[in-house]
């Protein structure tokens, strides 16, 4: 496959200026070094985005978008990769060249995949326009033509035709691509395939770049199930995609809200009906993907289901997804429509003014929907029932690592309802987290992607401090003997016992390096290499990753760093620890950036040199007791005590 080479991005954005490229549709007003405006991803009444001239990059300090010139062009105008690099290429001058490289098995099948589903879309919405149950039925669920081109909708014929898509695939008994694309079963008995989608009504369903990569199909009457998605193929994957997200994306910017409703149907005719900014899980659960994915594209977004017990199950999945997303400045929340409608039947009965009230009205935001729900399990009026809500809303509270604000709050409104003091309250709550932590602790509760030997310090810590409340707690100081000043007065201990507070978790050595390498890749060059011997997984995987590539491409620049990555799945992390670390380096000279960069990858090498260790003395300790050590396992046990 013919695809833009990488030295040329990197040429193309070292030749491109960001404030030319983002003043052809903003307005920029100089600030210090930088350049402000109103963000344009987001509706906002003063400006909170950001433009760098020395760094060439934009970042929103509202909804955290950031990315490089490139970058602005594909999210801005809605292009594809290709499209935005050709439009910045022509802005220069410059002719986009292509290289045949070699592909990986999964490179290879994704542009087929892209092909033959653009293909199936084509061929769908064709027989819609000569399948009169079809068009009935649209009719009939008040779907105007307008909308159904807007959205691609479509028919894929049935009855006893069991291989259709047959007409638009001249090699369909043969074509691997159109079983990978979840378009036909393979029967392995009989060897023959079939449609996997016969006599429903079709809904596309495509990604962020307006590309096909799946489909939903409904039936038209009776039968089951009622609605058949694609499965999860190399381009498809539910857990990150949303309906309508194409079609919505500009009312998300301009009304700086998104609507998550639950079905196909819902986001149609709310967009018919003037709810542009409505989009749809794909049948499932709202996953903590779509919530980032979400929360950076408007600051409210409004969960909308249905008031049945299923709506209500789904209701609490999508809190329990959100609690570690949520972030102060955004608010989440949750609206039940009444028991007889949908977003489809209320919006079409009552309109677009009235759906709106409802949500104004009746949409409870995230802490009043999480303290009604656990409430609702618990006797207020008894001391026990308040205590089981404080045990109940903790694991919650403890997820808000991102909202301090919101957790300060919602704290507040918790210590209300258990008839506590916040001080009352804190100490509980610390307690039992102390105790948690020295018991039963892992490395994600404390460190997420953060390396376990610092997650193995922090708990060991934690089980330090619980032993020290408990001395303070069980004996008491006692005064002996008498003061031999005065008249006989006793040492006196009316001072209150200060509780020490946890220790406060250290800064992680892996992803300093990797803020370091993103800011500066080329302090790299004068670096030892320490990472070849580190996990190929999880965040330390990352790392490598990114070091070794920077190794190959010494002179690359920051942004082109970034576009390297741009269509794998590290590309969203990468993206985030970039606009988390924004002004972390700049007073930093050359000198001081690579003293930094050596020392701390000095630092990552060894803890993961500890962490292996320790998982290795983890083991013999296990195998210690529960049926012994070989003499060999027992000096090697001995050694790894003595180890620094």
């Amino acid at each position: 496959m013919a695809r833009i080479p990488e030295d040329f991005i990197q040429d193309l954005l070292n030749r491109v200026d960001i404030i030319d490229v983002v003043e052809r549709y903003l307005p920029l007003k100089k600030a210090g070094q930088n350049y402000m405006a109103c963000c344009p991803f987001h509706k906002e009444k003063s400006p909170s985005f950001t433009v760098s001239q020395t760094k060439q990059f934009y970042h929103c300090f509202g909804c955290g978008a950031h990315g490089s010139a490139l970058s602005f062009v594909m999210e801005h105008q809605a292009l594809s990769f290709p499209d935005a690099v050709r439009q910045l290429a022509e802005s220069v001058g410059m002719q986009v060249p292509v290289e045949d490289r070699p592909q990986t098995e999964e490179q290879k099948k994704a542009p087929g995949i892209y092909d033959v589903l653009k293909t199936a879309f084509d061929f769908y919405r064709a027989q819609l326009k000569t399948a009169p149950q079809a068009i009935e039925y649209f009719k009939k669920r008040g779907v105007t033509g307008k909308t159904a081109a807007r959205f691609g909708l479509g028919f894929a014929p049935g009855g006893d035709e069991w291989q259709p898509l047959r007409l638009a695939f001249p090699d369909y008994d043969w074509n691997k691509v159109l079983a990978e694309a979840g378009l036909v079963i393979d029967k392995e008995d009989s060897k023959r395939r079939y449609d996997r989608f016969r006599d429903r009504v079709m809904f596309p369903i495509m990604n962020q770049r307006s590309q096909i990569i799946g489909f939903g199909g409904r039936v038209m009457g009776q039968g089951e199930p009622k609605y058949l998605n694609s499965p999860e193929t190399p381009v498809f994957e539910k857990g990150r995609e949303l309906y309508g997200l194409p079609q919505a994306r500009a009312a998300i910017r301009d009304h700086g809200r998104v609507l998550v409703a639950e079905g196909y149907m819902d986001v149609v005719m709310l967009h018919q009906h003037g709810v542009e900014y409505a989009v749809a899980s794909l049948g499932t659960a709202c996953t903590p993907e779509h919530i980032r994915k979400l929360l950076k594209l408007a600051d409210e977004v409004v969960f909308g289901f249905d008031g049945d017990k299923a709506g209500r199950r789904a209701a609490w999945r999508a809190l329990e997804n959100s609690m570690p997303e949520v972030r102060d400045g955004k608010e989440l929340r949750f609206l039940f429509l009444p028991a007889e409608h949908d977003p489809d039947s209320y919006v079409q009965q009552f309109g677009k003014a009235q759906f709106e009230q409802l949500i104004a009205q009746e949409a409870l935001p995230l802490s009043q929907y999480l303290l009604k729900e656990l409430s609702a399990q618990v006797d207020l009026t008894m001391e026990e029932g308040r205590a089981k809500l404080l045990r109940l809303t903790q694991p919650y509270l403890e997820q808000l690592s991102l909202a301090p604000i919101l957790k300060l709050m919602l704290s507040k409104r918790l210590a209300e309802l258990c008839q506590l003091t916040m001080e009352e309250m804190s100490l509980l709550l610390s307690g039992v987290s102390a105790a948690k932590s020295a018991g039963n602790y892992s490395v994600e509760q404390y460190t997420g992607d953060v390396s376990a030997d610092f997650a193995m310090d922090n708990a060991t810590q934690y089980a330090g401090f619980q032993r020290q409340r408990r001395s303070f707690q069980q004996k008491p100081w006692q005064p002996k003997g008498s003061y031999s000043g005065g008249q006989g007065k006793r040492w006196r201990n009316d001072e209150p016992q200060r509780v020490p507070l946890p220790p406060r978790p250290r800064q992680d050595p892996l992803l300093r390096v990797l803020q370091l390498i993103l800011f500066r890749p080329a302090l790299l060059a004068h670096c030892e290499s320490l990472e070849n011997d580190w996990p190929q997984q999880g965040f330390a995987g990352l790392v490598r990753a990114v070091l070794q590539y920077v190794r190959t491409q010494p002179e690359v620049l920051p942004q082109a760093l970034l576009e390297h990555w741009r269509d794998e799945p590290l590309y969203a992390r990468l993206l985030q620890v970039q606009a988390e670390s924004q002004g972390m380096f700049d007073r930093f000279d050359e000198a001081e950036l690579l003293a930094e960069l050596q020392d701390t990858l000095q630092t990552a090498a060894q803890s993961q040199d500890r962490s292996s260790t320790l998982d290795r003395k983890a083991q013999l300790e296990y195998r210690d007791a529960n049926g012994g050590l070989t003499d060999e396992e027992r000096e090697e046990y001995l050694a790894l005590l003595l180890r620094k």
